[in-house]
């Protein structure tokens, strides 16, 4: 519906020699109509006239059958109204088109990798890792609904200090347990997860790590607690429905030379100089702020080196067209150097597209939580599912835009209420699925029937389904799931509207028909959005 209304003001700007930037939304209060634009203000703006007269000269242009009225309201914004019609139509093509109805429309299928958790194996997942895991799962289902091929992946820096300082500190811990007095590294890793894992190596070993060179000690502790780490990693991500199709080590980018191949590139591109013995990236040639060091003077490679080895590998190697990295939000300063790099091997830098995930507040009835366990200095993302489920943990996460900061109520998260937006959109699905069993059978669609529904809260639901296709369309264009959480619960919200005025059972035969039909559409809707989000779609509640 928005996109016939786009076409028709396109149209009009076009007669008249314009091209602009303009929105067509929603508007809160109803009375406003069905939706608003303000392409009059912004024409105005540009032409230096008067807006209102420019909207007038819009509306008596006008010569279509799908609105009631059109009227202008405040300093020129001009406000649409359906016809019944116009919706009744609508919801016959997503009764017939159901397949393709809510599928976004892209120009071709594009190979798209989506990079995302990513945390290295040195502690368990935290709640940060938990929106950033549902986001990017969630991303990776909306593109592959549209047509896309989507790769998965997870990407572990195995080959930095974090890691040596991993094996230093088990090492420690096990020192510790039989009795030898040593602390722990001043920036090593004090979780009570190693504490574990250094009684499996005395289970294992013994004391015989003590009368090992220390060395070799040291890096079978890395070793032990990474493939301990990474396992507990998947487990934790598995039971949170995410899984990878490809789990990327860093060592491997120095394996196979890639990480040299890199620096030749660059070389020859002739963005690379030494300086005081280290090898520099010409990154202010991009944009950047400052130049940036890729192998320093002791010949050790940056992190930045690798992230460029690795971001050359999914274009150049493995020819991904477009790539997603989401990242913490402590990221933000390096999206530029990475963009820099990328544009200096000859790479069209929008090919990237890097998702900042912002920080969560965790609450517990409107109290914000300490971040702080017995096991760490943070609280696990695995306790939180074990709290409130996988349903309500991922909607949650992704319940506000990518771009915002969010706020986890853990009470609210547990409560059946419809205060607990999880809990409300799937009441509506179980609702639905409750008159279907009432019916104990399956009752012929008749598309003609129809015609029959002209109350308000039956008109409100269709246009909750439409707005619902217009959500996809952005979750898809924007790469974010909150706009599927958005469309759910307004047809939830709409439908339960619904089901507390009117019968379904029990209405005259041709309504009940209309209505079924309309409630049957709603059901298939909500199972798509709860797909896309990797919830589950529950009969009965």
């Amino acid at each position: 519906m928005r996109d016939k209304i786009r076409v028709i003001i396109d149209n009009y700007l076009k007669d008249k020699g314009y091209n602009i930037e303009y929105v067509i939304e929603y508007p809160k209060n109803e009375s406003f109509g069905d939706y608003s634009t303000n392409f009059a203000m912004i024409l105005a703006s540009k032409v230096k006239q008067n807006p209102r007269d420019i909207a007038n000269d819009f509306v008596k242009s006008l010569c279509t059958d799908i609105f009631d009225k059109v009227d202008i309201a405040g300093p020129g914004f001009i406000n649409f109204y359906i016809k019944r019609e116009a919706f009744l139509k609508e919801l016959l093509e997503i009764v017939k088109n159901k397949e393709v109805y809510f599928k976004p429309k892209i120009d071709k299928q594009k190979f798209i990798q989506v990079e995302f958790v990513s945390a290295n194996p040195t502690g368990p997942l935290h709640v940060g890792h938990g929106r950033g895991a549902a986001i990017g799962d969630s991303v990776a289902r909306i593109l592959k609904f549209c047509g896309h091929r989507v790769e998965k992946e997870y990407y572990i820096n195995d080959a930095g200090l974090q890691m040596e300082l991993l094996g230093q500190s088990l090492f420690v811990r096990y020192k510790q347990l039989l009795g030898v007095d040593e602390a722990l590294p001043e920036d090593g890793y004090k979780g009570e997860y190693l504490i574990d894992i250094a009684k499996e190596l005395i289970v294992e070993y013994g004391e015989n790590l003590l009368k090992m060179d220390e060395n070799e000690a040291i890096e079978l502790c890395k070793n032990r607690a990474a493939e301990k780490i990474l396992k507990d990693i998947m487990d934790v991500l598995r039971n949170f429905r995410v899984s990878f199709d490809k789990v990327f080590n860093e060592k491997h980018l120095y394996e196979t030379g890639e990480m040299e191949e890199s620096l030749e590139l660059l070389k020859n591109k002739g963005v690379i100089y030494e300086k005081d013995g280290a090898l520099w990236f010409k990154s202010t040639q991009f944009g950047d702020d400052k130049d940036r060091v890729l192998k320093r003077k002791n010949g050790a490679f940056t992190y930045f080196a690798s992230d460029i080895a690795y971001h050359r590998n999914k274009f150049l190697k493995r020819g991904f067209d477009e790539v997603i990295d989401v990242w913490g939000s402590d990221h933000h300063g390096y999206v530029k150097r990475v963009k820099a790099a990328i544009e200096a091997m000859g790479i069209d830098p929008e090919r990237l597209k890097v998702i900042l995930v912002q920080i969560v507040n965790l609450l517990r009835g409107g109290e914000k939580v300490s971040m702080s366990t017995r096991k760490g200095e943070f609280i696990e993302l695995e306790d939180v599912i074990n709290e409130v489920g996988v349903d309500a943990a991922r909607f949650m996460f992704v319940s506000r835009s990518i771009d915002s900061h969010l706020d986890f109520d853990l009470e609210l998260a547990k409560k059946q209420s419809n205060d607990n937006p999880v809990y409300y959109v799937q009441y509506a699905y179980a609702r639905i699925n409750s008159i279907f069993d009432q019916l104990g059978k399956k009752i012929e669609p008749n598309l003609e029937s129809v015609w029959n529904l002209k109350e308000k809260e039956e008109l409100d639901l269709i246009k909750a389904l439409i707005q619902f296709k217009e959500l996809l369309e952005k979750a898809y264009e924007e790469r974010d799931p909150y706009f599927v959480t958005k469309g759910l619960l307004g047809i939830a919200e709409k439908f339960h509207r619904f089901y507390n005025k009117h019968r379904v059972i029990g209405s005259e035969e041709n309504l009940f028909k209309a209505r079924l039909l309309l409630i049957e559409t709603v059901a298939l809707s909500l199972k798509l959005g709860f797909d896309l989000i990797g919830i589950e779609a529950k009969k009965r509640m």
